[in-house]
């Protein structure tokens, strides 16, 4: 069994700095892809960014150039970093780890971008 954990939300000003992180446990095998995704009051969940298990990345063009995805596999971590944020990106973030046959999420970790 899959357990995915996020944690590293909160409120921030814009222009500020959040640095989140997701967990794995369980059957994880450190070559797969993950992915970041966020989903704001009333619209539906979107794609942040993704990364391999080499460390290759892709993001969304709405945070290319302030967001980074990164991993540590040996801690079965993964990170996202995300600089100059904006109000438009308050969300509650989740970590997604697809398998064939199912796709693992955590609980989600709340952002919020206020002054």
């Amino acid at each position: 069994q899959v357990q995915l954990v996020e944690s590293g939300g909160g409120l921030v000003q814009p222009g500020g700095s959040l640095r989140l992180s997701c967990a794995a446990s369980g059957s994880i095998f450190r070559n797969n892809v993950m992915g970041w995704y966020r989903q704001a009051p009333g619209k539906q969940r979107e794609l942040v960014a993704t990364i391999t298990g080499g460390g290759s990345t892709n993001y969304a063009d709405s945070v290319k150039g302030r967001f980074t995805f990164s991993r540590d596999n040996v801690k079965n971590t993964v990170y996202l970093q995300m600089n100059n944020l904006k109000p438009e990106d308050t969300a509650v973030y989740y970590c997604n780890y697809p398998r064939p046959g199912k796709i693992y999420w955590g609980q989600g970790t709340q952002v919020t971008v206020s002054s």
